[in-house]
């Protein structure tokens, strides 16, 4: 018996679950294969470009439609058999079917076609800098609604849904360390179902091997040569195996040049990247909205003895008030949230103009809408950097280096 249409389902130009074979022709920056019916995009996830495969129609929206993979008709040379019994199923990863180095190169066309989409660069954007493709997680925060009985779900959304959980008792992109703690966390809470009135999210922060569940503790994490402080729960970046080669990057390229005499985290947090970056310039100051994030910076800058760095609490709309460096001499980094810079952030970025700018973003698509603010008043892209932070996912970290064009 054929499946009922949902109520709000449009059947233009398929019905609802019509069955197609189409050729896939493309990603998209969400990991989805993107193919053609009769001119009609097709989005539907796990294929590669290249395979052959049949879909069926779940939604049809106004310039594409949606489907589920049913077959692989013509595989693509590139495609393996998935880790994880759970992908698929799971919404945390879309590329476990594809070799790894292939998934680099598809990040990588990625961020060429954001760019070049922009029709104001050419700019070969290099091979994502990256280090192994499992256990590389060093936080994973699972939930569990209510519980109705004595076994119920421990785990993530399930893919397409915004509410359904799937019961995830190991991630194989999570490190050794916080797997074996999620396994008798799972047992513990499973042991007194009754006593949850509620649903919960679990932290689990794994450092150096030692899992942290306490998101108020404060925790230590060597990069390189330097020890961090933060906070468990907040914001630290969760691959600490392409970390290390991502500072050094980045600290290499904001230093490069003879002007290179100060430099400006605009974005500071914790002071990861000032304080890396303090032993090649005369000073370092990292800014930062979180009073908390500053005051951790300040003992991270004592603990590392380094004398040459400050912190300061920037206001949104006042974030340069207190610098004193001269701009012709200094070097800015901005690493936003996803959602990425504020408008009033880049209109004072840009009165102030530094010498160099490296803008970091785990959102290409936001990244290209700053920077073309900054293009057009006196910058030109001299570089850009992909980071695997996340192999097995969709998700891609991008650097991109700007210079006056007087400099």
């Amino acid at each position: 018996m054929a499946e009922e249409a949902p109520r709000n389902f449009v059947p233009i130009p398929f019905t609802y679950h019509q069955e197609l074979e189409l050729s896939v022709e493309n990603m998209t920056n969400l990991g989805l294969g993107v193919g053609r019916v009769n001119g009609w995009v097709v989005l539907l996830p796990f294929v590669l470009r290249g395979e052959r495969v049949r879909a069926r129609i779940f939604k049809n929206h106004k310039n594409y439609s949606e489907a589920d993979l049913l077959k692989v008709l013509e595989a693509s040379p590139q495609r393996r058999e998935p880790l994880c019994p759970l992908f698929g199923l799971c919404g945390g990863c879309q590329y476990q079917h594809i070799a790894y180095e292939e998934q680099r190169k598809i990040k990588r066309q990625q961020v060429r076609e954001f760019f070049h989409r922009s029709s104001w660069t050419d700019i070969e954007p290099s091979l994502p800098l990256s280090g192994g493709e499992w256990a590389y997680r060093t936080k994973l925060t699972p939930h569990f609604q209510r519980p109705k009985a004595a076994q119920f779900p421990i785990g993530f959304l399930r893919k397409g849904s915004r509410q359904a959980l799937i019961d995830v008792p190991h991630c194989p992109i999570a490190t050794e360390a916080i797997n074996e703690a999620l396994g008798q966390a799972r047992a513990e809470i499973h042991s007194k179902a009754s006593s949850y009135c509620r649903g919960q999210t679990l932290l689990f922060r794994d450092i150096d091997g030692q899992v942290c569940r306490d998101p108020r503790r404060i925790v230590e994490q060597r990069i390189d040569s330097l020890v961090f402080s933060f906070r468990a729960g907040g914001f630290f970046q969760n691959n600490t195996q392409v970390l290390p080669p991502m500072i050094r990057y980045i600290v290499r390229k904001a230093s490069e040049g003879p002007l290179a005499d100060f430099l400006i985290d605009a974005y500071g947090g914790v002071g990861v990247f000032a304080l890396s970056a303090a032993a090649h310039f005369q000073e370092v100051m990292g800014i930062e909205i979180d009073e908390d994030a500053v005051a951790l910076a300040r003992d991270n800058a004592e603990k590392n003895q380094i004398r040459n760095a400050s912190f300061i609490r920037g206001s949104a709309d006042a974030i340069f008030e207190k610098i004193r460096f001269p701009a012709d001499r200094s070097v800015v980094i901005i690493d936003p949230p996803r959602k990425g810079c504020d408008p009033v952030f880049l209109q004072q970025l840009l009165r102030f103009h530094p010498r160099k700018i490296l803008s970091i973003s785990c959102e290409p698509s936001t990244q290209i809408r700053d920077l073309k603010d900054l293009l057009g008043h006196g910058y030109r892209l001299q570089e850009l950097q992909p980071v695997d932070l996340f192999p097995q996912t969709r998700h891609i970290e991008n650097i991109a280096v700007l210079g006056r064009e007087e400099a």
